[in-house]
């Protein structure tokens, strides 16, 4: 394929090689001080969200997100994380302030193997950052024929109310499962936040200049709000999953701190809810510093014979896939297929960025002296 440059106004977004993409963002977070090895994991995790089309987790964080981490000095680009106990199945890290997106899948990494000695493996992780896409992590059990979980709060970050109250006291606090779905299958991966939707959404219809239905936000009065830059001006708190309390908001909300309990208050993380969160106005206050990762893995295999679990899993996945659709155009699928299915094309004709965000990562190059990564004809 012949390399291009971005496409004009109006031409189709560029496609860019998928290991080009990730060559580039190890060597960008290489040359902020993160040991080769530990960035090109780091690079896998964040190009992750554009590969398997969750834009608003890819690399659009990059210049947003992670470099102004190191900017601030609100992570370690060396981090070494301290085993503080281990209990054989169980294990308990301070992260010290290591780069989440590689500090989750070493977390998940650990944890698989403690699960293959015992069983279950578990990893509690404290003073991380934030770590991308949840289920790229969770993707990595079970490509060992296991049931990963991994979920974290957001440390300090206080951007949603409890449901009746006036002040925010939790971020959107994501988790994820994935699990193989037999030999033939993609794998069942669930990536989600316990509010209706992440920030990341939000913020892509704020930076296209889209409104955001009912529903994703409210103002202080709890009324709907369809501004997507009212979150980043601390007018607009994200709703829980289940959306309003007669809808079912107390589930979301439920699930967030069924997270702040295992991810932070587990391993000692910062936690949301604090006395400081009723300073102020009751806005959105505090930074997503400190933050804590629950990384737990089940080893099927461990139990009973892994064949007879795998066969199993793709009669539960194949039976949903062959439910009679409500529509014969919209056939039935299972969380983690569709990604699969996006992530695959990707890797085999190049993964779709926009325009402006092939402009962000030539001003990326240009600082750090690097060669942006060309894109590929159609």
């Amino acid at each position: 394929m012949t390399p291009t440059s971005p496409s004009a106004a109006g031409e189709p977004d560029p496609r860019v090689p998928y290991e080009s993409l990730v060559g580039f963002a190890t060597e960008v977070f290489a040359a902020r001080g993160v040991p080769h090895a530990r960035a090109h994991t780091a690079a896998e995790a964040l190009v992750y969200g554009d590969l398997a089309g969750m834009r608003s987790h890819g690399l659009t964080n990059l210049s947003r997100l992670y470099l102004p981490l190191f900017d601030d000095k609100r992570v370690e680009p060396d981090a070494q994380p301290e085993v503080l106990a281990d209990k054989g199945a169980s294990v308990l890290l301070d992260g010290n302030k290591g780069l989440g997106l590689w500090l989750a899948s070493e977390a998940m990494d650990l944890a698989a193997d403690r699960a293959a000695e015992y069983g279950i493996g578990l990893v509690s992780v404290r003073n991380a950052t934030h770590f991308g896409c949840a289920g790229h992590h969770t993707l990595r059990a079970a490509e060992r024929d296991m049931v990963g979980i991994l979920a974290s709060n957001c440390g300090g970050q206080r951007i949603a109310r409890p449901p009746g109250g006036r002040v925010a006291m939790l971020g959107t606090n994501p988790m994820s499962i994935a699990s193989p779905a037999g030999p033939e299958l993609p794998p069942y991966c669930l990536d989600m936040s316990t509010t209706a939707v992440p920030t990341g959404k939000i913020r892509q219809a704020a930076r296209a200049g889209q409104s955001i239905p009912e529903g994703w936000l409210t103002d202080a009065q709890g009324q709907p709000v369809t501004d997507p830059h009212a979150l980043d001006r601390g007018e607009g708190f994200p709703t829980w999953l289940g959306g309003r309390p007669e809808t079912g908001a107390y589930k979301g909300y439920g699930l967030a701190l069924l997270v702040e309990v295992l991810a932070a208050l587990v391993p000692g993380a910062g936690l949301g809810p604090t006395p400081e969160a009723y300073e102020g106005t009751g806005g959105p206050s505090g930074r997503d510093d400190d933050i804590g990762i629950l990384a737990l893995v089940v080893a099927p295999g461990a139990l009973r014979p892994v064949e007879g679990f795998l066969s199993q899993a793709g009669g539960l996945f194949q039976a949903l896939l062959d439910c009679p659709p409500i529509d014969p155009d919209a056939p039935v699928s299972y969380p983690g297929a569709r990604e699969a299915a996006t992530a695959a094309a990707a890797r085999a004709d190049g993964v779709s960025i926009t325009s402006a965000l092939y402009g962000e990562l030539r001003e990326v190059a240009d600082q750090w002296g690097l060669q942006v990564p060309a894109g590929v004809n159609g």
